[in-house]
C-alpha cells in the first residue's frame, strides 16, 4: 500500500471527512485511504489552514502541488550513449531497430556497453517524441465513395480447364456504407471503368468524389500534391460529374471504410462458398450484399447499411446521364518502321509520314482510333485476334501500295490495254518457270509514264522480236529510241547469210541492231 497512488478528488473527499469532523480511522474504514496517509493529510491541511469552514477547499492544480509524488532523478542521470546522440537518433527515425543500432555501435565505434542501454537510450527518443494523431475523416451524405481492389479465390474456366485468378472490385458508400462488389478477372484500365458504370448503376446515382487509392488503371503518376489522372479515367470523372480524390501514397487509412469492406467480404462471403463460374459467383455476390450484408447491423454507424441509403443516401447521389460516357482506353503508342502501331498484341496501320511519332491510341469495345495530338490520323475496327493486322492501303508508301495493289491480274489488264505485243510480253515474263518477274513486269508497265503508251508497244514489239524479254533490255530500246528504229531481216532467213564457201557473211547492220 506504501506505493499506492491517490488522485486529487480522493485527497479533496479526505478533506471534506476532515473537514466534518470525522475521525482518520472512520476515514480509513470507508477505504479511500489509509490511517497514516490520513494523519499526513490532516497535518498538511492544518499547516496550510484547509480546516477552515469559512474557506474554499483549494483546487485540483493546488493540491497537486503539495500531494502530487515528485520525480526524482538517479544519481547518475547521463547516459553512455549520449556521444551518439545525434547518430542514434537518426537511425531511430529512418526505422532501424535497436539490436541493429548496438551492433553497429560495438562495431564502428567501440561501444561496450549492453543492449539494456540502446533499449532505454531509444524508449526515451520515443517519449520525447511527438504522438502520431490519425485524423478521423468524416463524410456527408452522397459526398463520397472509396473504392478498392482485393484478392479473390482461383477459380477454373469450365471451358478450357485453366486456372485463373480473380480480384474483389468494391465500391463503399462512406456515410451509409453501402456498397457495390463484383467478381474480375484482372485490374485493367477497361474493367476499371466497367466496374465504376456497373457500380453507379447499382446505386442508382453518382457520389461527388471517388477516394483511390494509386492503381495504375486510375493514376499514372502517384503524388501527394499533384498526382495525374489516367485520361481515360479522367474523361469517366468528366462524364460522369464526379471528381478523384486519390489517397497520399503508402497511406491506405485515408481509404479505411473500403479496405474493412474488402476484409468483411474476405470473411464472411468468401468461405464455405463454391463457385461454378465466375457469372455464378457475382451473382452470389450481388445477393449477398442486398441480403446478409445490406441489413446487418454495422459495426460503426450501427445501422443497417441499405436502410440509410434508401432513406436518404440515393435521393443526394447526382442523377445518371442519359448518355453514359463512352468506355475507352487511353495509350501512348509508337508507330513503327512497317507503318503500324501495337496495341494488345495486335498491329493498326497510320499514314507512312508519321513513322517514329508517338500517338495517342483510343481503344474501345468496338473500334480503335488513333490521334497526333488532337487529330485524328487513322481509325480501324478493333481486332479480337493476336498477331492479327489491319492495314489501310491508302496509308503505305506509292511503292508498297503498287506491290500490293499492282498484282498478275493487274499487269495482264495494264498490258492487254497497252497493246498485243506488251501483253504477248507480260505473258512470257509471267510463264517463266523459274523466277517470279512481277516487279520486271510492273516496272516495265511504269516506262509507260515518261515515253507513252505507243512507244511502250514499241519497244515490246522490237524486244519479242529478238527475244531480248527483260526490264533492261526494254529500257535500252526507249532510251536509245531503237522502237522508231525500223526492225531488221528475221534471223530465221538464214540461208542468204552464208556463201558458197559456207563462211558466215551477215551483213554488219544487222548485228549491231
Amino acid at each position: 500500500m506504501s506505493n499506492r497512488r491517490f488522485e486529487m478528488y480522493q485527497y479533496r473527499q479526505v478533506l471534506v471527512r476532515i473537514r466534518q469532523g470525522d475521525s482518520d480511522r472512520t476515514i480509513a474504514h470507508s477505504g479511500i485511504m489509509g490511517r497514516k496517509k490520513i494523519a499526513q493529510v490532516r497535518q498538511l491541511a492544518k499547516e496550510q489552514g484547509w480546516l477552515n469552514p469559512d474557506i474554499p477547499l483549494p483546487d485540483d492544480l493546488t493540491l497537486a502541488t503539495h500531494f502530487a509524488p515528485q520525480q526524482t532523478l538517479p544519481s547518475s542521470c547521463t547516459s553512455s550513449l549520449e556521444p551518439w546522440r545525434t547518430q542514434i537518433t537518426q537511425w531511430h527515425a529512418s526505422g532501424i531497430q535497436g539490436t541493429t543500432i548496438c551492433s553497429a555501435l560495438a562495431r564502428n565505434h567501440g561501444f561496450k556497453g549492453s543492449y539494456s542501454a540502446v533499449h532505454r537510450f531509444v524508449r526515451q527518443l520515443t517519449r520525447s517524441q511527438l504522438p502520431d494523431v490519425p485524423l478521423r475523416l468524416c463524410f456527408q451524405a452522397g459526398d463520397a465513395a472509396q473504392v478498392d481492389f482485393g484478392a479473390g479465390p482461383t477459380m477454373t474456366d469450365t471451358q478450357t480447364g485453366e486456372m485463373f485468378k480473380t480480384w474483389f472490385f468494391v465500391m463503399t458508400l462512406c456515410w451509409s456504407r453501402h456498397q457495390y462488389a463484383e467478381m474480375v478477372q484482372d485490374q485493367s484500365i477497361a474493367t476499371w471503368l466497367g466496374c465504376h458504370k456497373r457500380a453507379f448503376e447499382w446505386f442508382g446515382g453518382v457520389p461527388s468524389r471517388i477516394i483511390i487509392d494509386n492503381p495504375k488503371c486510375a493514376i499514372t503518376r502517384a503524388c501527394i500534391y499533384d498526382p495525374v489522372a489516367q485520361r481515360a479515367y479522367a474523361e469517366y470523372a468528366e462524364g460522369y460529374a464526379f471528381k478523384i480524390d486519390p489517397c497520399p501514397p503508402r497511406d491506405p487509412q485515408k481509404k479505411g471504410i473500403v479496405e474493412s469492406g474488402v476484409k468483411y467480404i474476405k470473411r464472411s462471403f468468401l468461405p464455405l462458398r463454391e463457385f461454378r463460374s465466375l457469372a455464378d459467383a457475382n451473382q452470389q455476390l450481388q445477393q449477398w450484399v442486398l441480403g446478409e450484408a445490406g441489413n446487418r447491423t454495422h459495426g460503426t454507424t450501427q445501422e443497417r447499411p441499405l436502410s440509410p441509403f434508401v432513406n436518404l443516401e440515393k435521393s443526394l447521389l447526382i442523377s445518371l446521364p442519359n448518355t453514359p460516357p463512352e468506355c475507352a482506353t487511353w495509350a501512348k503508342v509508337k508507330v513503327h518502321r512497317d507503318t503500324h502501331v501495337q496495341y494488345h498484341y495486335a498491329y493498326y496501320s497510320v499514314p507512312f509520314h508519321l513513322v517514329g511519332k508517338q500517338l495517342w491510341l483510343k481503344a474501345t469495345d468496338t473500334m480503335i482510333k488513333l490521334y497526333l495530338h488532337h487529330e485524328q490520323v487513322a481509325s480501324h475496327t478493333k481486332l479480337t485476334r493476336k498477331r492479327t493486322r489491319s492495314t489501310v492501303m491508302d496509308h503505305l508508301p506509292q511503292e508498297a501500295q503498287a506491290w500490293q495493289t499492282q498484282d498478275v491480274q493487274w499487269c495482264l489488264t495494264e498490258a492487254k490495254r497497252i497493246g498485243i505485243s506488251c501483253h504477248t510480253l507480260v505473258l512470257a515474263l509471267f510463264n517463266d518457270n523459274v523466277l517470279i518477274k512481277l516487279r520486271a513486269v510492273q516496272g516495265i508497265l511504269r516506262l509507260e509514264k515518261p515515253y507513252g503508251t505507243v512507244r511502250l508497244e514499241a519497244a515490246c514489239h522490237r524486244a519479242n522480236h529478238f527475244s531480248t524479254l527483260n526490264y533492261n533490255a526494254i529500257k535500252t530500246i526507249l532510251k536509245k529510241g531503237l522502237d522508231q528504229q525500223a526492225l531488221a531481216p528475221a534471223f530465221d532467213q538464214l540461208g542468204s547469210s552464208y556463201t558458197e564457201d559456207g563462211l558466215f557473211c551477215r551483213d554488219t547492220s544487222t548485228m549491231i541492231q
